[in-house]
């Protein structure tokens, strides 16, 4: 059954605070201006900007009251419409709980999770700080107990598959591997959606949501990726797991899954448009703008 168009939320949140990057709320904003315009509702979630000062680190997370409160309107935006479907502009990683929360609590066991992305966000506290790498393991139930009291239906492992993950952690390794979570390499997509295709129909879902965190694609080739920081000495991000996809493959495996079932969830994270994000610095100097 085809998605109608107007019954399909799009969900802008240019979130930060997951990540501790504030530059992910200028990109979320201005994903949100130059995405194709709804044709559906439109809810915008409220993101401060950043002041500069060191933010909280509380329970091992850091902004985690932020973070929440963020959640929680986003939840509140997605009941007030009751969408078939929502597409989630953000901001870092963690801007996919609330929405895929919603919908794998609106379509159960029919819904599947294609995780387009080079890294696994399986993480908890005791890892990494920062919730963006969390997201995924708070979806299945396996995160800290004030976010996944948002998921009212854990998401099964078996329904999510790895679209494009690259080198993992030893740890990121052993909770793929405990949980039997499919993940597929950009080597063995070999650019063509067919495993992909071979998972969803052996799954059986009706429905799937994509998570397509920008970092996926190869930073060689796009400059809006967090990877190409021009203030960050070379070198930076040395031993940090990069993606190795074209945006051409990503797109061209999802309208192919789309064709075969219906896409009820997009979300598009960490998008990091440099120099507009520079300019927007820039224009901070001008007098009436601050």
């Amino acid at each position: 059954m085809a998605i109608d168009p107007k019954n399909v939320l799009r969900l802008n949140m240019p979130q930060w605070q997951g990540s501790d990057r504030p530059d992910y709320r200028i990109g979320g904003r201005v994903l949100a201006a130059i995405a194709p315009d709804p044709q559906g509702p439109q809810e915008t979630v409220p993101v401060p900007t950043s002041t500069g000062e060191s933010r909280p680190v509380e329970g091992g997370i850091t902004s985690r009251h932020a973070l929440l409160e963020q959640i929680a309107m986003a939840r509140a935006a997605i009941k007030r419409h009751a969408p078939e479907a929502i597409v989630t502009l953000g901001g870092d990683c963690h801007v996919s709980l609330a929405p895929f929360a919603w919908l794998n609590e609106r379509y159960g066991d029919d819904l599947a999770i294609l995780w387009v992305d080079a890294h696994p966000d399986i993480m908890g506290p005791e890892q990494m700080s920062n919730a963006h790498a969390h997201v995924l393991a708070m979806l299945m139930d396996e995160a800290a107990s004030d976010f996944t009291d948002v998921v009212p239906r854990k998401i099964d492992p078996k329904n999510i598959l790895y679209v494009g993950l690259t080198e993992t952690t030893p740890y990121e390794t052993g909770f793929v591997q405990k949980h039997g979570i499919t993940r597929l390499s950009p080597e063995e997509l070999a650019g063509s959606p067919a495993k992909v295709l071979e998972w969803v129909r052996s799954n059986g879902a009706k429905k799937i949501a994509v998570h397509f965190d920008v970092d996926v694609l190869d930073p060689t080739l796009y400059d809006f990726l967090l990877f190409n920081d021009p203030s960050l000495a070379p070198g930076a991000f040395d031993g940090v797991a990069k993606g190795r996809m074209l945006f051409e493959e990503v797109a061209g495996i999802l309208n192919a899954v789309n064709a075969e079932t219906d896409i009820v969830g997009l979300t598009i994270a960490e998008f990091t448009p440099w120099n507009v994000i520079d300019l927007s610095r820039s224009l901070r100097a001008l007098p009436l703008l601050c």
